[in-house]
């Protein structure tokens, strides 16, 4: 009865269930599912068929990966500032076509180096089409429904990964991965860029309607960058975002190395997504009862445990299962919890100045995580980068206790 309740009030919401928050909200939803899926999780889902056919390093690989996301994360602040300017449909736009040529030429690329400038130039586009400036589109355009929107937005793309990964798994046997790829850029083409034209076109005519002062306080800013709250708060966000960006375009090569079934290997890493919609569903279904400082809590200590679970996997059965659950459920509820507690702590004034700024050391961290692990790798295997991510989890758990203490 209570996740009935939490379901309608997400999608039935006061005031927003018309055909312009439809024609917002929902193209958003799927285009980002198929965003996600063609670009960020098809580094994952390609990782082991590039290193088998191409020859090169694991570490190199990685390296271009994370040099994407050190790009979208510093570009970050520069999109936000032209979406709200009014120029979301050409900031959506221009990145989505930028995807699908991007696409293209990987699937071409015979030297590291160019492979290199794909991912360099698809981190760039990632920032101008993934979750920070969807947010920040529903945010300008919604007003006080875009918490909704939000949550609808973040439960349909929770499924980005269980496409990409079985999509590039059997594609990839059916006809190679380069073949594969160029079907990721025409599911982009066919799908995303109409939503996301129509999402913005919607978005924007829904925020002329609104009548809502937008300012920036820079005495606030200064107040929460002088804040111990603030940089306890940053540190906390980046330690997930480290932990699980160590661990996710890893996945199948731990999973090899702990000589798991390839189908089966697969199958778990298909599932991380609908981990992440449960988590959210857990969430909205007990947000009643549960305190989001409690259910921030709550995602630190899961992620943790399902390191440790990944860990002995290959030893004991069942473990696998626990991990992917708990890996799943509290990422996708830590992209929900992460802006409210910073709400909550630091206050709403210059609220999306603040957390823009929290975002880009959180972003940095999801860089830094795929790199760090593959050279912790070299050094002393997955059991080593499994025993760090642990580590670091329960460090973010202490900071982020810290910051509720700090914060009065």
């Amino acid at each position: 009865m209570g996740l009935n309740l939490a379901l309608e009030g997400a999608v039935l919401t006061t005031n927003t269930t018309n055909s312009s928050y439809r024609n917002i909200v929902w193209p958003f939803a799927v285009a980002e599912t198929i965003l996600w899926a063609a670009s960020y999780y098809a580094f994952p889902a390609f990782l082991l068929e590039w290193e088998r056919d191409l020859g090169w390093s694991k570490t190199a690989l990685v390296s271009a990966f994370t040099t994407a996301l050190v790009l979208s994360a510093v570009s970050a602040p520069f999109v936000g500032r032209f979406i709200d300017r009014g120029h979301a449909k050409l900031v959506f736009s221009t990145s989505v076509l930028s995807t699908i040529l991007l696409l293209i030429v990987l699937s071409q690329v015979r030297q590291f180096w160019q492979f290199f400038v794909v991912w360099a130039s698809l981190g760039l586009a990632m920032s101008g089409m993934l979750y920070e400036a969807c947010f920040t589109v529903l945010t300008r355009s919604l007003g006080n429904s875009a918490k909704q929107a939000i949550t609808i937005v973040t439960l349909i793309a929770g499924f980005a990964g269980t496409v990409s990964f079985p999509a590039a798994h059997y594609l990839s046997a059916a006809f190679g991965w380069r073949e594969a790829v160029l079907i990721f850029a025409a599911a982009v083409t066919i799908i995303a860029l109409p939503l996301v034209w129509i999402g913005c076109r919607h978005a924007e005519n829904h925020y002329s309607l609104l009548n809502v002062e937008n300012s920036i306080s820079s005495s606030a800013v200064h107040a929460a960058l002088g804040a111990p709250a603030f940089w306890f708060l940053a540190l906390a966000f980046t330690t997930l975002a480290i932990s699980h960006g160590a661990i996710i375009p890893h996945l199948l090569s731990i999973l090899r190395e702990y000589q798991i079934d390839p189908n089966t290997a697969v199958f778990a890493a298909a599932m991380i997504g609908p981990m992440q919609v449960t988590g959210r569903l857990a969430m909205m279904a007990s947000e009643r009862h549960i305190s989001i400082f409690a259910t921030g809590i709550a995602c630190f200590l899961a992620m943790s445990v399902a390191s440790l679970a990944l860990l002995y996997s290959g030893k004991i059965a069942g473990l696998l299962i626990l991990f992917v659950i708990l890996q799943g459920a509290s990422n996708g509820v830590a992209t929900i919890v992460r802006p409210v507690i910073v709400a909550n702590l630091l206050g709403r004034a210059s609220y999306g100045t603040i957390a823009g700024m929290i975002a880009v050391p959180f972003l940095l961290g999801f860089a830094i995580g795929p790199t760090a692990a593959a050279m912790v790798w070299t050094r002393g295997g997955y059991d080593l980068v499994l025993t760090l991510t642990f580590s670091v989890t329960l460090i973010g758990l202490l900071a982020l206790l810290a910051a509720r203490k700090l914060s009065g």
